[in-house]
Formats: C-alpha cells, sequence, structure tokens
C-alpha cells in the first residue's frame, strides 16, 4: 500500500496529460493503485443498458481515475499547488504543510 500525499476534499492542480492546468476536488483516493479521482477531470462515457432502475438506460459520464503522481496539492492559503510537508507536532501528530510558505493545510 502506498502513501499518497492528498486526501479527500483536497483541491488539486492537474500537473499533465490532457487536463493539465485544471484544478478539481478530490473525490476518492485508491491507496493500493496509486490513484485519485477528480471532480470534473478524465471524464469517461460509460454506455447503460435499460433496467428496472433506470429503464430509459443511455451514456453515463463520470470521472475515472488518474495517477496521484500527476497532482499536486493546491495550498488553501497562498492558492498555488505545492509538495507536501509532514510535521509532527508537539502532541504526536502529523500535520501536512505547504512547502512554499509553511502554512498548515488541514
Amino acid at each position: 500500500m502506498a502513501k499518497v500525499h492528498v486526501k479527500r476534499g483536497d483541491t488539486v492542480a492537474i500537473l499533465s496529460g490532457d487536463s493539465s492546468g485544471k484544478r478539481g476536488k478530490v473525490l476518492e483516493v485508491h491507496p493500493k493503485s496509486g490513484k485519485v479521482i477528480v471532480e470534473g477531470v478524465h471524464i469517461q462515457k460509460k454506455h447503460t443498458k435499460p433496467t428496472q432502475t433506470n429503464p430509459q438506460g443511455g451514456i453515463i459520464e463520470a470521472p475515472g481515475p488518474i495517477d496521484a503522481s500527476n497532482v499536486a496539492v493546491v495550498c488553501p492559503k497562498c492558492k498555488k499547488p505545492t509538495r507536501v510537508r509532514r510535521q509532527r507536532q508537539a502532541n504526536g501528530e502529523l500535520e501536512r504543510q505547504c512547502k512554499q510558505c509553511g502554512k498548515a493545510i488541514d
């Protein structure tokens, strides 16, 4: 299981791929595969047959997973994409900090 630098709810900037430069909110994190699902990025279309719950059927669009290495956390204070530093607090908990401005991300 790989350590992932993002959490659900973080705002991230996409660093590479078709959506580079976009920003979005992390919806899901999959640490075993090292992938994240970001709102509005890597939209995939899925064709569904009619069912009892969805009698119309049709095409459903949903965001797909992208590699966690292709996203950078956006600092809520300085609003820039940044790398994350983990700093141990006096009470023993780890706190994520922006490497550019040093402010806490969580």
